[in-house]
């Protein structure tokens, strides 16, 4: 079993106790009935990036590029923390997501959405900003208990860590009504342009813009449940959605500050 390099800051040790996953020496925090732990050796990881591969590819229809079968597997990876969510029951990670803090993106040339984007605005949040990507949870836990587990772990890890600012490209599938068609990401991105657009210092550009003006955007859709949720937590969009081919997917870009976080929630990242 191969350990990770150190990750970059201390991992939260709030109200933890000893977990009794095999071969595991993490420390496992009990929360809604779900084990929440961060990855701290290879294997564990490969079970965050089965989880993926099996959401993304198997059920969304993705083409990856992995040089693992089986697993999304990407470069940045490898400069990430890893946060898992598992079943108590058969310790199945049935979350994840993935956290690439200040320091470690400077070691990988940036972040994933620097792929995706211009995010020159942004330059003077990145001492204090976390990268959030490939967020997941299996299929047959859909609840609200495994990502408010993901999101109290989050909440920890960010205030521990003096860590204000979190960004990332939310996914809205090109399949709307059994149709492969952008209409839905464009009507998405119209309603939201109105409510929860930034500020303009803080827009970016799409590397490789969907081409919003010439799809129907007058679609009465909702927006994905994960972008509605975080939405309600004071999130706001940066910009218009890129086209990920890969993905087949319309990425919105977004950022949410621990300032603009609704009380109720904030005090989870002060605690």
């Amino acid at each position: 079993m191969n350990e990770l390099p150190n990750p970059t800051f201390a991992l939260s040790p709030v109200a933890v106790q000893r977990g009794s996953l095999p071969g595991n020496d993490a420390d496992v925090q009990r929360a809604g009935g779900a084990l929440v732990s961060w990855a701290r050796h290879q294997d564990e990881v490969r079970q965050a990036q089965r989880l993926r591969f099996k959401v993304f590819a198997e059920e969304m229809g993705a083409r990856l590029n992995t040089n693992v079968p089986g697993h999304d597997v990407d470069l940045f990876d490898d400069y990430c923390e890893h946060l898992l969510v598992r079943d108590p029951e058969t310790l199945q990670v049935i979350g994840t997501y993935r956290v690439l803090t200040p320091a470690q993106a400077k070691r990988a040339g940036g972040a994933y959405s620097d792929t995706e984007f211009d995010l020159t605005r942004l330059r003077f949040l990145r001492e204090r900003m976390v990268e959030l990507g490939r967020s997941c949870v299996h299929r047959d836990h859909r609840h609200g208990g495994v990502i408010l587990a993901l999101w109290g772990a989050l909440a920890q890890f960010m205030h521990r860590n003096k860590l204000d600012t979190m960004i990332g490209c939310a996914s809205i599938p090109m399949l709307h009504n059994g149709v492969v068609s952008g209409d839905a990401a464009a009507s998405i991105w119209q309603q939201v342009s109105k409510t929860h657009l930034a500020p303009i210092e803080y827009h970016v550009r799409p590397r490789l813009p969907l081409p919003v003006e010439q799809l129907d955007g007058s679609l009465d859709v909702e927006p994905p449940a994960l972008i509605k949720g975080y939405l309600r937590l004071g999130a706001k969009v940066l910009g218009p959605p890129a086209w990920d081919p890969d993905f087949n997917t319309a990425d919105l870009p977004m950022l949410m500050r621990v300032a603009d976080l609704p009380s109720r929630y904030r005090r989870q990242f002060k605690e």
